[in-house]
C-alpha cells in the first residue's frame, strides 16, 4: 500500500513520458517541494522504501535525492534520514503563462562532484556531538586540564625549533617513543618508535592508507554492520566496499575464498566490534591473518576504545598475535581524552613505515608540535594511564546504571550484553519498530541516539538504538533514560510487539 507521498509522486510521474526515469523523479520531487505539496522540514522516505513504493530501482531514487541535495532542497541528518530543507533555497519563479524550460545541468559554482554528492548523501555526521545518549563520545569534563596546562606551559618555554615547523618524521619523535613504550605494555603491540605515524584523527589515517595502498576499483572488506566513517573515507577514494557479516565471533570471512576477489584491505575492530560490541575469536583472528598473507592483503585493525573494558582480561591486539603480521594498527586519543584533540596514530609494518611517513608529510604537512610534545610528557609521567583508570571505573558505573534502567523499564530481552566494553551499548528492538524514526523522534526531545540499522549497507538489518552512557552521570541515569522508555513503550503498544 502506497503512502500519500507515493501516490503524489506516482501521479506526477504518470504524466511525464520523456527523459530518464531518475530525471523525471527529480522533476516530480522538485516541483512538489516548490509548490508546497511537500512541506519544508518534512522527512522523506528512505531511498529503499520509496523505490519499493514506486516500483523503481533504488539507484533511481538515490540519483534524484543526490541532485536535490546538491541544489539545497534536501539535507540528511545522521541517524534520522533525509529531510526537505527549511528554509528552501532561493527560488526564481516562472512568469505566469511561460512554459517551464526543461531542467538540464547548467553551470553552477555550487555544483559538487559526483564523489562529493555521494559522500554527503551517505554522511553520518549529526548536528550534535555531545549529550545524552550520544554514542562514541567520552565525558570530556573529566580531562585533567590543570596537569595538562602545567606540562604545556613548561614545554612552551623551551620549544625546540623542530617542533615549530613541518614534521617530516610522521609526527613528534617524543610521542612516537612514548606510544611505543605504552602500547607494548598495555596492548601487546610489537613495534619500535619508527613504525608509528601520528595523524590528525583516524579518518586521516584511513585516507592515507586508501590513497597509498589502494587503486580505484580495489576492494576492502568491511564489517556488516560497521562504522560509517570507515566506509565513507574508503568509498570517496574509489575503494569498493564489500560488506562482510559479523556474528558472535566477529567478522566471518566467506568460506569459499577460491571464488573471491582478494581484498586489498580487511578493516576490522576485533577487540570491540563497532557497533555490536562482540570480541573476535582467536580462530577468526588466525584465519584473517592467514587469508591476508595468502592474498597479499592488509588487515586494518581499528583499536578505537579497547582501554575501556569492564569485565575479563584485556584483549591483546591482533597486531601482536604473530611475528611480522600483515596488520596496520590504528589507535586514537579521541575516546580516552577528548575528540577535539585530533591526535591518532598508526603502527605500520617496518617495510611500509618510511613510505607512509613521506606520503603523510607530502599530503598533510603534519604539525601541532606543542600539543604532541605535551601528550608525550603526559604519557611518560603516568598521567595518561591514571586518567584511563579513573574513566574506566566511572564508565563502568554508568554502564551498570543504564543496564539497570533498561532492565527495569523494558526488560532484559532489550539488552545486548555481549557489549561489555567501550562507551555505548545496543538497546535491541523488535523488527516491527523503525529505529530510524524512533531515533529522530528522540532527537526532537533532546535525546541523542543512533539507529542500529543505519550501520548496515545491505541485506537483513537488525533494529536497535546505540546508547552512549559516557556523558550521563549514574545518579541521573534513570531520569535521563525515562524519555526513551516512554517513547519505546508507546511504539511497542502501537505495533503490538512484546514489551
Amino acid at each position: 500500500m502506497r503512502s500519500l507521498l507515493g501516490d503524489l509522486l506516482a501521479h506526477r510521474l504518470s504524466r511525464m513520458t520523456t527523459g530518464a526515469l531518475s530525471k523525471r523523479l527529480y522533476d516530480a520531487l522538485q516541483s512538489a517541494i516548490q509548490e508546497g505539496a511537500i512541506a519544508p522540514g518534512a522527512r522523506l522516505p528512505a531511498t529503499r522504501d520509496l523505490a519499493a513504493e514506486l516500483a523503481v530501482s533504488r539507484n533511481t531514487v538515490l540519483a534524484a535525492y543526490e541532485q536535490l541535495q546538491s541544489e539545497g532542497y534536501l539535507q540528511t541528518r545522521a541517524g534520522s534520514g533525509t529531510f526537505v530543507s527549511d528554509p528552501l533555497p532561493d527560488l526564481c519563479p516562472t512568469p505566469e503563462g511561460a512554459a517551464k524550460k526543461p531542467l538540464s545541468t547548467p553551470f553552477s559554482p555550487l555544483r559538487l562532484s559526483k564523489r562529493g554528492n555521494t559522500l554527503l548523501s551517505r554522511s553520518g555526521v549529526g548536528p550534535f556531538q555531545w549529550g545524552a545518549f550520544m554514542p562514541g563520545v567520552p565525558d570530556v569534563s573529566h580531562v585533567p586540564h590543570d596537569i595538562w596546562r602545567k606540562i604545556q606551559l613548561r614545554l612552551s618555554r623551551r620549544m625546540p625549533f623542530a617542533s615549530l615547523t613541518y614534521s617530516p618524521h610522521g609526527g613528534c619523535l617524543e610521542l612516537q617513543q612514548a606510544l611505543a613504550d605504552y602500547l607494548r605494555v598495555v596492548r601487546s603491540v610489537v613495534c619500535t618508535p619508527d613504525q608509528i605515524v601520528i595523524t590528525a584523527g583516524t579518518h586521516q589515517s584511513l585516507d592515507l592508507l586508501a590513497k597509498m595502498l589502494c587503486d580505484p576499483g580495489d576492494s576492502a572488506w568491511m564489517e556488516e554492520p560497521g562504522y560509517w566513517g570507515i566506509r565513507n573515507v574508503l568509498a570517496v577514494n574509489g575503494v569498493k566496499i564489500v560488506p562482510t557479516a559479523v556474528d558472535n565471533g566477529g567478522m566471518n570471512p566467506p568460506q569459499h575464498e577460491d571464488a573471491l576477489t582478494p581484498p586489498r584491505l580487511i578493516c576490522v575492530t576485533p577487540s570491540h566490534q563497532y557497533p555490536l560490541g562482540v570480541v573476535m575469536s582467536l580462530e577468526r583472528r588466525q584465519r584473517l591473518l592467514s587469508l591476508a598473507r595468502e592474498w597479499g592483503s592488509w588487515v586494518v585493525e581499528d583499536d578505537y576504545d579497547s582501554e575501556f573494558r569492564f569485565a575479563d582480561s584485556p584483549i591483546p591486539a591482533l597486531q601482536g598475535l604473530a611475528p611480522d603480521a600483515p596488520v596496520i594498527y590504528l589507535g586514537t586519543f579521541s575516546k580516552t581524552l577528548y575528540p577535539g584533540i585530533r591526535i591518532s596514530y598508526m603502527v605500520l609494518p617496518k617495510q611500509l613505515a618510511p613510505r607512509m611517513k613521506m606520503a603523510h608529510s607530502e599530503l598533510y604537512r603534519g604539525g601541532n608540535g606543542l600539543v604532541q610534545l605535551t601528550l608525550a610528557e603526559f604519557i611518560r609521567e603516568g598521567h595518561y594511564a591514571a586518567h584511563v583508570r579513573r574513566m574506566r571505573q566511572l564508565y563502568s558505573k554508568r554502564r551498570a546504571a543504564l543496564v539497570a534502567a533498561i532492565t527495569r523499564e523494558l526488560g532484559p530481552q532489550f539488552l545486548n550484553l555481549q557489549n561489555n566494553a567501550g562507551l555505548h551499548l545496543v538497546l535491541v528492538l523488535p523488527d516491527t519498530i523503525d529505529d530510524v524514526a524512533v531515533s529522530a523522534e528522540l532527537e526532537q526531545a533532546g535525546v541523542l541516539t543512533r539507529a542500529l540499522s543505519g550501520y548496515y549497507m545491505s541485506g537483513a538489518k537488525r533494529r536497535g538504538l546505540l546508547l552512549g552512557y559516557a556523558c550521563v552521570d549514574e545518579a541521573q541515569m534513570a531520569e535521563t533514560f525515562a524519555p526513551i522508555a516512554h517513547c519505546l513503550k508507546r511504539h511497542l503498544h502501537r505495533d503490538g510487539a512484546p514489551a
